[in-house]
């Protein structure tokens, strides 16, 4: 990642650096009055611990509050224990399932292991909003629930679709983003960060601090990462994702495989160059001074290296040269994925294509075939229906310029 920022920069400056890439800044008037005074901003960001993992997706967010580290702001990384049980209704068209403390436990250790592979360890400050939110109890939660109205919960995209819909709300969700606004005033932040998909939540904890005697905080979001097929958001559901701890190999391979297209807003979300050195690059490449190819490759290695190190990241750029450039083929050294077979039978290609993450559907691998970039054992698959079975147990299974190692195993 970048080094620190140093406390030259003008107010301007600052703020080109902090709203770059941002969606929605709110309200950009009141961020710069807030760094004109001078003091350390408190800058909360929530996850909830959904699920185990972190990719790229995630990091969008992640590389933001880094920025704010950079110039010497306090950043509080707030664990969602207490609103995991709740569930987040965004984007949601019914009820979401709550997660079980255990689950949330285990989720929230991984979490912390992953976040400081963007964020400054020695800079973070953890905390967990059990801490606070379980200390409110019933009666502290009922005089939350009355600085929000039902009139102003239906503002919310999610919840007017499913109502006018007739599908049931759930009264508790609509204490969810009255619990996050809370995490808001309970830390006195100055700054909430969040994705796109957020800003309902973010702008909830923004109208309520008045209430409790405080400035109410600024609100910026980021956009939501495409994943590797450039159309869903990034998500581990769909396959399209690079995860954060992904070998370095197999992360150099996946960012290879995206659009030339994709590659810029890649480049923009992913990186910290600035969106004039993006621009003056898509150029070179647009009036073919510079090599679509090679920027790419540069932008694999960027991204490998803030993950695994410049070593580790050569090293991955050079086994894909040798792999798609030269033709060699390390089979041993390729992401290995093994797929059950009933024996006697055969399972679709396809479904072994979403199985390793080389499609995010069924649909989406059929579309990959039928366009030439599927290859078995170095022979292009032509038949979409094409199946395998344990007669050829082991495989090198390529779609485009990513390749992993099949093994099928008998279901017994």
């Amino acid at each position: 990642m970048s080094g620190d920022v140093t406390n030259s920069m003008t107010i301007d400056e600052q703020l080109a650096y902090l709203t770059k890439g941002c969606v929605d800044v709110v309200r950009l008037s009141e961020l710069k009055t807030k760094l004109e005074r001078g003091a350390p901003l408190v800058v909360k960001v929530g996850f909830d611990p959904t699920a185990p993992d972190l990719h790229l997706g995630h990091t969008v967010l992640l590389r933001k509050m880094k920025h704010f580290q950079d110039l010497g702001h306090r950043v509080v990384f707030v664990i969602g224990d207490f609103t995991g049980l709740i569930g987040d209704p965004t984007g949601r068209s019914k009820t979401r399932p709550p997660l079980t403390p255990d689950d949330i436990a285990a989720n929230a250790e991984t979490y912390k292991a992953q976040v400081f592979k963007v964020l400054d360890r020695d800079k973070t400050i953890v905390d967990f909003n059990s801490r606070w939110l379980g200390a409110l109890g019933a009666d502290g939660m009922v005089r939350l629930a009355a600085r929000y109205n039902v009139a102003q919960m239906l503002e919310r995209r999610d919840f007017r679709q499913r109502f006018d819909a007739g599908k049931p709300i759930a009264v508790h969700e609509f204490l969810y983003p009255l619990a996050q606004a809370y995490d808001s005033v309970f830390l006195e932040a100055d700054v909430e960060l969040g994705g796109t998909d957020q800003l309902f939540n973010l702008n909830v904890g923004r109208d309520i601090m008045p209430g409790y005697g405080l400035e109410a905080q600024v609100v910026m979001t980021t956009p939501l990462l495409e994943g590797l097929d450039g159309v869903e958001k990034m998500s581990k559901s769909l396959g399209n994702y690079i995860g954060v701890t992904e070998p370095a190999g197999e992360m150099f391979g996946k960012v290879m495989s995206i659009s030339d297209e994709l590659m810029w807003r890649y480049y923009l979300l992913l990186t910290d160059e600035s969106e004039a050195t993006v621009d003056t690059l898509r150029r070179r490449v647009s009036d073919g001074s510079a090599h679509p190819k090679a920027a790419k490759q540069a932008l694999a290695h960027q991204i490998v290296s803030d993950f695994h190190g410049a070593e580790l990241a050569a090293e991955a750029q050079a086994a894909f040269e040798a792999r798609f450039t030269r033709g060699e083929v390390d089979v041993e050294s390729l992401p290995r994925f093994e797929v059950l077979v009933p024996v006697g039978e055969s399972v679709a290609l396809a479904r072994v294509m979403v199985t390793a993450g080389l499609a995010s559907s069924g649909t989406n691998a059929a579309q990959k075939i039928q366009q030439g970039g599927v290859k078995l054992d170095q022979e292009k698959v032509t038949v979409v229906t094409a199946r395998v079975d344990l007669s050829c147990p082991e495989f090198v299974l390529a779609v485009g310029r990513r390749a992993v190692r099949i093994i099928l195993r008998p279901l017994k």
